[in-house]
């Protein structure tokens, strides 16, 4: 990959919407892409106070002065007659919604995607978080041209990346969108100067097709039933955002949500009763194979802590994991 000035100076429209896509915009700038537009999530109603909350991307189209779209429906006739007069060469998408054909199909060179994967690997929603939750080894990133399905059109070039034992989802997300940035430029250059040449996703025949879905509730929840090298997994996939969780239940009969940010796999053998123990810094818990040591933590109601400091004014022996 390379940052080369291309001999010809496509008109690109950006669509995206989370920090991932910040990063992607930046390396794009710093290359002296001719971003035209940007589109981005209509602006939504957060927090406690619930104020408006403007995208990461639209932070940045402000702060760059590039002109921005915002559109409720993307089928929305009024959105698809101002994206028309920008006069687009190439669409690049990062992390956004579905588009639809009249919005892919526009521009001469088409619409290109960056997915956190391998194509077909890991389709759909989140799939830095699923490699990690997986246990892989390595992963990569995939730029390929939009067609009628979910990420299934052609491929133009992949990369691969190692993952790193001590990698969690945040430290995996920020070398991806250091990577994704350099990938994105030169698929940017390649098609500019027709160097592109596809390969079909059916092609990939040593590749898996694992699904990436949509992190929920349901599936973040930490099954207590798995091994402890699985429960790890589960934990560092979901670190920092939006973090694996659990219930504890206290003598009283209190029932606390539990997020859980950091564990470690430790050489002490486990029976699997799920019984919480500690010594004076260190607080266990005892899954199948072996004992996991729980480093960080934060109950519901309560800041985030470190086992130490919250053995200081807590037993262990005082709770239990509460699996229903």
């Amino acid at each position: 990959m390379n940052n080369s000035t291309s001999s010809v100076t496509l008109r690109v429209v950006f669509m995206g919407t989370p920090h991932f896509s910040v990063g992607i915009l930046q390396s794009m700038k710093h290359a002296h892409v001719n971003i035209v537009g940007i589109v981005t999530v209509a602006d939504k109603p957060a927090g406690r106070g619930m104020q408006m909350h403007e995208s990461p991307v639209k932070q940045f189209a402000l702060e760059n002065n590039i002109s921005i779209l915002q559109p409720v429906k993307l089928k929305d006739p009024e959105f698809i007659s101002s994206l028309k007069e920008w006069n687009a060469d190439l669409f690049v998408v990062v992390a956004f919604r579905m588009l639809p054909e009249e919005v892919w199909s526009m521009p001469k060179y088409g619409t290109f995607n960056l997915h956190a994967s391998l194509l077909p690997d890991y389709r759909c929603a989140a799939p830095i978080n699923w490699t990690l939750i997986n246990g892989d080894k390595k992963t990569g990133l995939s730029t390929f041209f939009i067609d009628k399905e979910i990420d299934t059109g052609n491929v133009i070039q992949q990369v691969e990346i190692p993952i790193d034992n001590d990698d969690n989802f945040g430290t995996l997300h920020d070398k991806m969108m250091k990577l994704g940035g350099l990938l994105v430029v030169d698929t940017i250059e390649k098609i500019a100067n027709s160097k592109v040449e596809t390969t079909s996703q059916s092609a990939f025949t040593t590749s898996l097709m694992r699904s990436a879905p949509k992190l929920t509730k349901e599936n973040t929840r930490i099954n207590w039933d798995k091994s402890a090298s699985e429960i790890k997994n589960h934990v560092r996939g979901l670190n920092p955002y939006p973090t694996a969780w659990t219930i504890w239940r206290n003598k009283q009969g209190e029932n606390k949500v539990i997020k859980i940010q950091e564990v470690r796999l430790t050489d002490e053998k486990g029976s699997g009763s799920l019984e919480l123990s500690s010594t004076k810094i260190q607080l266990y818990i005892d899954t199948r194979e072996q004992k996991l040591e729980i480093v960080e933590f934060q109950i519901e109601g309560k800041k985030k802590m470190i086992s130490k400091d919250w053995l200081l004014g807590n037993n262990a022996t005082d709770w239990e994991i509460f699996k229903s």
